[in-house]
């Protein structure tokens, strides 16, 4: 018998705030900038839904150490400036959180310091305080499921009651390997078909998550 849910785990970048069209525009222009030219669906693919460390890792393998510091630095410096001067929250998702009933979490690949600023400049940091999760906390970040596993533990909640909501491949991947149900974003940069596979509900329009969400 399929558990009801009792917590709404969600993703941070591009799923609350709309900042991976930001993040994916920052790393094709620091790809060119340094020696790596990458495509916007290139980006999305490798570095999208993973944490900081493993994008460095994968820069530092195509360009060295030194090089991936360099890279790192400029996009924590740009994207802080971006975020102040652009950053909203993801269409639709104000909304939506104010018809979900159930407890509800945040567990991201992004650090601690990345989340109080994004979600502290869209208003959402509030509601969340207390509540949020990092792949900092953990020894394997998406798409292993380390990271939402341990957001479960923290609420006190079963894996298997967990709705997760996610607008990246290893993010719904990890959600799919914790045993929890996903929610795939796809209204971001995401295509729909790198979201869909067993146990999840792709959908295009945070409006309609709290019924899909009740339906499930």
């Amino acid at each position: 018998m399929i558990k009801p849910i009792e917590l709404v785990i969600f993703d941070c970048d591009g799923v609350l705030v709309d900042s991976e069209r930001i993040a994916v525009r920052l790393q094709v222009a620091l790809g060119a900038e340094l020696g790596w030219p990458l495509s916007e669906d290139e980006v999305v693919g490798r570095f999208i839904g993973r944490s900081h460390a493993a994008i460095r890792e994968q820069v530092a393998d195509r360009l060295g150490a030194r090089t991936a510091a360099i890279w790192s630095e400029r996009f924590e410096e740009r994207h802080r400036e971006a975020v102040d001067a652009e950053l909203a929250p993801v269409d639709g998702l104000v909304e939506a959180l104010g018809a979900i009933t159930l407890p509800m979490c945040v567990a991201s690949s992004g650090s601690h310091d990345k989340m109080r600023h994004t979600l502290g400049r869209t208003g959402l940091y509030d509601r969340f305080a207390g509540r949020i999760y990092s792949a900092a906390e953990v020894s394997r970040g998406k798409p292993a499921p380390d990271l939402f596993l341990h957001a479960a533990r923290g609420m006190g909640v079963e894996p298997a009651a967990c709705a997760v909501v996610e607008d990246s491949g290893p993010g719904v991947r990890a959600a799919r390997a914790a045993g929890m149900r996903a929610f795939g974003y796809a209204g971001g940069i995401t295509p729909a078909e790198r979201l869909a596979g067993p146990g999840t509900v792709v959908f295009h329009d945070m409006r309609v998550l709290p019924a899909l969400i009740a339906g499930r």
